[in-house]
């Protein structure tokens, strides 16, 4: 007569399924600790395997790094308010101790910076040849804007001509190219100076077409020949770079821009008539 097994044998499934739970276990941990793997930890990870593969995947395949990204995201705004306001008063100070004020206008407004060039300043006459004195100021100009680039949304470069007869139009191909001409002039000088990323670097020529003086006097034409420097901040809330318009309709209706700070008036009549310079667009 067959003796009946003991009841502990009858468990042994247990141990099975205990083992399966334990390697489930395990394999979820380990699950989670791949997707919560730090992306330094991660970098290491991929380049001792491949070198390369890393450098490729730092510049995206054309050259821009995720570094930048990684700095957008950290910056706060009062860094950025803090940023414009160093560089306005950076470009103030130069303005007044190289004794431009005649020539160069200021004004700083929420999250930008404007400067206005009297167009003698960069080029002569009728021309786009960017002048060894004018390169000076614009060395001055890249330097104070290299030191808060980070801060930086957009620099705008716009050039505008003066309508040289009141009644008839100038030559829109002759106007537009040599304003055009002149806004890529000083664009192309900035960003050989590798400030900021080319990207942000936009050049326009408006032509005639945005004057802030009278056109029938030597004096207004003068003025309204220039080069202008639009500096946008980052994360503004209403930014002047979509709404630039309204910067003209202002001064051409109060004559005189409104912003915190203005640091020239304009040029007297005989100023003006010593710098106005040929410039007859035909």
């Amino acid at each position: 007569m067959k003796k009946k097994r003991g009841g502990s044998g009858g468990a042994n499934w247990m141990d099975t399924y205990g083992d399966m739970v334990t390697l489930l276990l395990c394999f979820f941990v380990m699950l989670y600790s791949m997707s919560t793997l730090d992306k330094e930890k991660w970098i290491a990870l991929v380049q001792s395997f491949n070198p390369s593969a890393v450098a490729e995947n730092a510049t995206g395949g054309n050259g821009s790094s995720d570094s930048t990204d990684e700095m957008l995201e950290q910056m706060t705004q009062e860094q950025v308010d803090a940023d414009i306001e160093e560089l306005y008063q950076a470009m103030k100070a130069y303005i007044e101790q190289e004794q431009l004020t005649m020539q160069v206008s200021i004004t700083k407004g929420s999250g930008y910076v404007f400067v206005s060039f009297d167009n003698t300043v960069f080029f002569d006459g009728d021309s786009y040849v960017l002048r060894d004195d004018g390169k000076v100021v614009l060395d001055q100009v890249a330097q104070s804007i290299a030191s808060v680039s980070d801060s930086i949304d957009e620099i705008r470069v716009l050039g505008h001509t003066a309508q040289d007869d009141p009644v008839t139009p100038n030559n829109p191909r002759v106007d537009r190219f040599l304003a055009t001409n002149r806004a890529a002039v000083v664009t192309v000088y900035l960003q050989e100076k590798n400030i900021i990323d080319p990207s942000r670097l936009v050049s326009v020529g408006y032509g005639q077409w945005r004057p802030v003086a009278d056109n029938t006097t030597l004096e207004g034409r003068a003025q309204n020949r220039r080069v202008e420097l639009l500096v946008t901040g980052l994360n503004m809330e209403n930014g002047i770079g979509d709404d630039i318009a309204q910067y003209y309709t202002m001064r051409s209706g109060e004559g005189n821009v409104t912003g915190e700070t203005q640091v020239t008036d304009g040029m007297t009549g005989g100023q003006a008539q010593a710098q106005t310079g040929s410039d007859q667009e035909e």
